[in-house]
């Protein structure tokens, strides 16, 4: 059922209040991507929906000639948005990189990091990035060294809060040692259809850390990380709920998410304004123990 605005609407990263649902701005920069009105036109429509969250990486770009594409968008949606802004915490990532070939690399190496972080405070126009997150670990590099590097720029003022994606149980727990109070989020894929990394959901539960759960849709529908030769998967559970409450398959989906743990934000992506409006609706979608029980766990 629907319900009004309120508690349910809203989520915490760090202290910070955000709307239950965020922006994943990927699609808005990579292969697929859609032109730079529409663009900002799909940013300006999550922040009218009540999207306070928008998560964004420097390797979020098509070519290689065009590192922090997406940050840089991002800037420009934020400076052109006729409403207030103030309370729009902007996460981005480092520790990737696009070659231009479609590939992803990895480099956790804290000078890197240092002057990625330096380089993404400059395009999003700030003095302090509200939370950055190390991408991705680096296996040629002491998880703890590419750690530390976040840490040091959190004492310096670079960045505000720090946060983690694509990491197992054994590293949280590791960063959590290292960092503290100063980590506050988990960035991980996770789905209906990928629920691998569920340990690492229950872990940040009990840490009282966001769970930003990476291409949530997966099983539901495409996303920007699918295989464009994928078809459309089959009618799920989600999909005959929602004929049920009349809502979109989508909005069932990220619903679920947000019953699965309180500290989960899931953050799907979009390249068209109707689609950030119809998930952030699912904010306000509340599922009942019976009609979570029809979907799994």
């Amino acid at each position: 059922m629907k319900e009004q605005q309120g508690e349910r609407g809203t989520r915490a990263i760090g202290g910070v209040p955000v709307g239950a649902i965020g922006l994943g701005a990927m699609p808005l920069s990579v292969e697929g991507r859609p032109d730079e009105a529409q663009a900002i036109a799909t940013l300006h429509a999550a922040l009218d929906a009540g999207v306070r969250l928008i998560d964004t990486a420097d390797s979020y770009h098509w070519h290689a000639d065009e590192v922090g594409h997406n940050e840089r968008l991002i800037a420009r949606a934020l400076a052109t948005y006729g409403g207030d802004t103030d309370g729009v915490l902007v996460a981005s990532k480092g520790g990737r990189g696009r070659p231009g070939d479609g590939s992803w690399t990895v480099n956790g190496d804290p000078r890197h990091l240092r002057r990625a972080a330096h380089a993404s405070a400059a395009r999003l126009g700030v003095d302090a990035i509200g939370l950055y997150q190390l991408h991705k670990p680096d296996p040629e590099v002491p998880f703890e060294d590419s750690v530390g590097a976040l840490r040091e720029l959190a004492e310096e003022g670079t960045i505000r809060m720090i946060g983690l994606s694509n990491v197992d149980c054994a590293q949280i727990r590791t960063a959590h040692a290292v960092l503290g109070d100063r980590l506050v989020s988990v960035q991980n894929r996770f789905s209906p259809a990928h629920q691998d990394t569920r340990d690492t959901l229950d872990l940040c539960t009990g840490l009282g850390l966001a769970f930003l759960p990476w291409s949530p849709l997966g099983g539901i529908s495409r996303s920007a990380v699918d295989d464009p030769a994928t078809t459309p998967p089959p009618t799920t559970s989600f999909h005959t709920l929602a004929a049920t409450l009349h809502v979109s398959p989508q909005q069932v989906c990220l619903a679920w998410h947000l019953a699965q743990s309180p500290t989960v934000v899931p953050i799907p992506g979009a390249r068209r304004p109707a689609s950030i409006h119809d998930s952030a609706a699912a904010a306000t979608l509340t599922l009942g123990p019976t009609e979570l029980a029809t979907l799994g766990r």
